[in-house]
């Protein structure tokens, strides 16, 4: 960025509170560098600076939760850097939804700058961000980016598979040589989807099922090929239908658990009362604007 003068175009992210100083000076040395507190914070801002050569960051992320650090500490810190200007946004990812709940609650009655956006793990196969989070994420207007939104690699139709094979390429190690059942399931159906759309490939519809789900949804996707990437973008023109979703959605069934499995979804997003309001008196909900693409 520095060398071609074009720092302005660009939208920079990065996180702390990750040991990255865990290689070089080994475990249990680098406290300085790691954790949510002040000194923590300071450095690693510093040392992303320095390595990016900006003298800001667009959205800087606390990586995840540490339990040692107050929400007072941590609030006042990271609202200095914007004030600095060393910072424009906060997001945070990997937090329990009430922390981050608690931590902006703080930051909005004391004159600080909130989280914007939450960062967590969420794809068609590990929907537990849906329970608290994204609710979570809507009272505050934050955005959320998804990570491991194509599922880890793992969803694969049998014919990308074979031809991973034939290129020496298999599925991530770390979570097993072969595909589990539930994952050559749900990939199955998104080929049929994938089909239906006329898509390419099935990491297309993932990808759309993730950004269609949720308001101001951002997934974040690992690419290793500019062919990957390509085929990623097109996945914007897939709009889903709530069949097709529901499709989707039945392989791996999701249960958001009490007590929402007892009072129901916020009526503002459905448009329908829960069982017990309903009994009170008809009600006609504004329903909330769907997420861009959803049909």
């Amino acid at each position: 960025m520095a060398a071609r003068e074009n720092r302005d175009l660009m939208f920079v992210a990065t996180k702390y509170s990750g040991n990255y100083h865990l290689w070089d000076l080994g475990s249990g040395r680098s406290v300085n560098y790691s954790g949510n507190h002040k000194k923590s914070l300071r450095i690693s801002v510093q040392d992303s600076l320095r390595k990016l050569q900006t003298s800001y960051i667009d959205l800087f992320h606390l990586h995840t939760w540490d339990w040692s650090t107050s929400i007072e500490e941590l609030m006042d810190a990271l609202h200095i850097l914007v004030q600095e200007g060393k910072v424009l946004c906060l997001g945070i990812s990997d937090t329990p939804a009430w922390i981050v709940a608690a931590n902006n609650t703080y930051a909005r009655t004391h004159g600080k700058t909130p989280f914007s956006v939450y960062q967590g793990r969420w794809n068609v196969m590990l929907r537990d961000f849906e329970r608290d989070i994204i609710p979570m994420a809507r009272h505050f207007g934050m955005a959320l980016c998804a990570w491991n939104a194509l599922g880890g690699d793992r969803l694969q139709t049998q014919t990308q598979i074979e031809a991973r094979k034939q290129a020496g390429e298999g599925l991530r190690a770390s979570f097993g040589p072969e595909q589990t059942e539930d994952e050559r399931r749900t990939s199955e159906v998104l080929e049929k989807i994938a089909a239906e759309h006329g898509a390419a490939s099935i990491q297309q519809v993932a990808l759309a099922y993730v950004s269609q789900k949720a308001r101001n949804v951002i997934p974040l996707v690992g690419i290793r090929k500019v062919e990957q990437l390509h085929d990623n973008i097109k996945a914007l023109s897939i709009h889903l239908t709530e069949e097709q979703i529901a499709q989707i959605e039945v392989v791996k069934p999701f249960d958001a658990g009490y007590p929402m499995n007892m009072i129901g979804e916020d009526p503002k997003e459905t448009g329908r009362s829960g069982p017990m309001v309903a009994s009170f008196a008809p009600i006609a909900w504004q329903k909330a604007g769907q997420p861009i693409g959803r049909e």
